[in-house]
């Protein structure tokens, strides 16, 4: 009944994945590329997730 006060979760993980995309391209640029490794993994992670709720919606 009151399903609109819940929150989308595929846009809580996009917001995430983009933060994620934005801090590796922020460490790369500075040249941490183990820092950057990193945050890409934990952001494929993410996408995965997101690819997982558009196939059962």
């Amino acid at each position: 009944m009151l399903g609109f006060l819940k929150g989308d979760p595929k846009k809580k993980l996009q917001k995430a994945y983009e933060e994620k995309l934005a801090k590796a391209l922020h460490a790369q640029r500075n040249g941490d590329l183990r820092s950057h490794g990193t945050l890409m993994e934990e952001a494929e992670k993410i996408y995965a997730e997101i690819k997982a709720l558009d196939e059962n919606p």
